[in-house]
């Protein structure tokens, strides 16, 4: 016949204290750590930080404008007439930059994808014309034409003309022709017709312009503007 034990003859375990302290270093380290493992998964499949430092695309983006781009399209997503566009300057659009001084806290926002890298050079404006598009200057009011059809662009900086450079172009398969909000300072695809006819790499495009996230009385997205463009036909392909 078994008999039950009696509680108070068994020892109580000692109860290992929590150390507070070690406790809240453990917690904000896990919190860091998945901060920053979060911002390299962003920075490298869905947004990335890029600063504005020129007046090419006013009044759409300012100087000295922070911006996050993108980076599923092109992709994930189709790209568009009337997409802002961020790309790597691959054809020498640019002139060279001094390399900047080394700044610790810089080089981590820039790691983790919260600052942009002032060591890439990349530039920003809006695609006029996709594979296939015929983009001519000008029609006899002074407008654009896409595949014959006038474009009346309200994006364009106030009192700047459409374009004060003729030309006709039939934007070749996996390229785009691409425009400065603000054509009178804007050194885009017609300044650069002696490089690659002036057309841009799809595959050059890091991303789509989405939003603007700094300065604070800023912040808002970047429009495509695509009433601009809806009355345009496809393109011949």
């Amino acid at each position: 016949m078994s008999h039950a034990s009696d509680p108070a003859a068994i020892p109580e375990r000692p109860r290992k204290h929590r150390n507070p302290v070690w406790a809240s270093i453990r917690e904000i380290l896990i919190i860091v750590i998945a901060a920053l493992v979060i911002s390299l998964v962003v920075k490298t499949f869905f947004f990335r930080a890029f600063y504005i430092p020129s007046g090419s695309m006013e009044q759409t983006l300012q100087v000295d404008d922070r911006i996050f781009a993108n980076l599923m399209a092109p992709g994930l997503f189709d790209l568009e007439r009337g997409d802002v566009v961020v790309f790597r300057d691959e054809l020498g659009w640019l002139p060279p930059v001094a390399a900047a001084p080394s700044n610790p806290v810089r080089d981590f926002f820039t790691f983790v994808g919260l600052s942009p890298d002032p060591s890439n050079q990349h530039l920003i404006k809006r695609v006029i014309g996709m594979p296939g598009d015929t983009v001519e200057c000008c029609a006899a009011d002074g407008k654009l034409t896409v595949n014959g059809v006038e474009i009346t662009e309200s994006y364009i900086y106030p009192g700047d003309n459409p374009s004060d450079i003729k030309f006709s172009k039939l934007v070749p398969e996996g390229k785009v022709w691409v425009m400065g909000d603000h054509r009178g300072a804007s050194a885009d695809s017609r300044y650069h017709e002696d490089i690659q006819d002036g057309f841009v790499d799809i595959s050059s495009i890091e991303g789509r312009a989405a939003v603007i996230s700094w300065p604070l009385n800023r912040i808002g997205g970047i429009s495509g503007h695509d009433e601009v463009f809806a009355n345009v036909p496809a393109a011949v392909k």
